[in-house]
């Protein structure tokens, strides 16, 4: 066993929260819960970080542990009619990334929980109708956004100048704010990947998420042996073909900028979330895995291209952020492109590996160009701001380690 494993399993306890009430800021959830980091910083449970953490608690053998969080992502769901960032309400803002039908897919292929399986089919509607109801554009695609009342009444755009370095010329102070926390609801804060502008864009990630959401339902229902199955399909064929519509181009799938009318110029790990969700046709696969090596570094995936845009973001060249290592890794496995994954797989394990020796601690990025966890010096704030981490990280770490064994 690796040292780095070894840690992992001796710690997944030391990440385990339990608070019924609310308090203060802290939302109170039902069961036990799993947070990001042993100690300091991120106590508290958040969505998309939570989807590779419970990988890394079924691998571990710690299912019921996985059960609990996506139970309180229920309660949430339940109580808010949606799933927010995580639970503070500081987060009822936003949402993040909808990761929880893929959650619930893998908690089932464990239990085969058929009773567990059609409770969570409700709540997989319930956020589906928050996704259409309130992140719908005129093109019948999704976007992120955010309750713009809320961020602009919280001055959000304060701390987003403060982060990126300088104050964007030509944005009022309500349009940052606004920006600020839809880049948040992306998971990707903070990234060049949309200008200062989120409200015009309409997003590969989500709306692969969607697809993904879409056909998980109608999956489940006829697992369940239950009626509408087949709207659900239809549902992920039209996304499938409006985001070919809208998204693609030369064969690969990128942000849409409703204003401009055109797709992005910036090529990022978004696109590999058609092939992440088996959305992708094989031409499309075959174009997106030649095109590989605009983002693959020595040690890792770069978020992005490397290229100067006179900010700092933390979600940019060259850092490489764990769960965009797996969404990788899997989305060219998907695909029979396995030597590619197995290469990625390896550059992230061997990354953490040798972090681990130098500082005994997992950390949420790293510079996937030098192979260190300087990042932050340059673009980021300083490293002396990155918390330890478990979370993601150990969760991917050990998805790798699974596939390097497997393949």
């Amino acid at each position: 066993m690796s040292e780095v494993k070894n840690y992992i399993l001796k710690n997944w306890e030391n990440t385990t929260r339990s608070n019924l009430e609310d308090s203060g800021t802290l939302i109170g959830l039902p069961k036990p819960y799993t947070v990001p980091s042993i100690a300091d910083h991120f106590q508290e449970m958040y969505y998309w970080d939570t989807y590779f953490t419970n990988r890394g608690l079924i691998i571990s053998g710690k299912i019921g542990q996985a059960i609990n969080n996506v139970e309180n992502m229920f309660y949430l769901i339940d109580r808010y009619g949606y799933m927010l960032n995580g639970n503070r309400i500081f987060f009822l803002s936003n949402s993040q990334p909808p990761f929880l039908s893929l959650m619930v897919k893998d908690i089932y292929n464990v239990t085969k929980d058929k009773e567990w399986l059609k409770k969570a089919v409700t709540f997989l509607q319930k956020e589906y109708g928050f996704w259409q109801t309130y992140r719908n554009t005129e093109i019948g695609l999704n976007q992120y956004l955010c309750n713009r009342e809320r961020a602009i009444a919280a001055k959000k755009y304060e701390g987003f100048i403060e982060r990126i370095g300088k104050r964007p010329q030509g944005y009022s102070d309500e349009d940052l704010s606004c920006h600020y926390i839809a880049v948040c609801e992306s998971g990707w804060d903070i990234s060049p990947r949309l200008g200062f502008e989120a409200e015009n864009f309409v997003e590969v990630d989500l709306n692969a998420l969607l697809f993904a959401l879409e056909k998980n339902i109608g999956d489940f229902l006829d697992e369940l042996g239950l009626e509408g199955s087949n709207l659900w399909y239809e549902r992920a064929q039209n996304r499938k073909i409006l985001m070919e519509k809208y998204m693609l181009t030369d064969g690969i799938f990128y942000d849409y900028n409703l204003k401009d009318k055109a797709v992005s110029d910036q090529f990022t790990c978004a696109s590999f979330y058609p092939m992440f969700v088996g959305m992708a046709d094989d031409v499309q696969a075959d174009k997106l895995a030649k095109n590989l090596y605009r983002l693959e570094a020595e040690y890792g995936i770069t978020v992005d291209e490397e290229k100067d845009f006179g900010y700092r973001f933390q979600w940019h060249y060259p850092n490489g952020w764990a769960p965009l290592q797996n969404i990788v890794m899997h989305a060219l496995a998907n695909y029979g492109y396995y030597d590619d994954a197995l290469r990625v797989a390896r550059k992230y394990a061997d990354l953490i590996e040798k972090n681990f020796k130098e500082n005994h601690n997992l950390w949420e990025k790293y510079n996937v160009v030098t192979g260190g966890i300087d990042v932050a010096t340059e673009n980021d704030g300083g490293k002396s701001d990155m918390p330890p981490m478990m979370g993601w990280t150990a969760g991917a770490y050990l998805d790798a380690l699974k596939y390097i064994d497997e393949h």
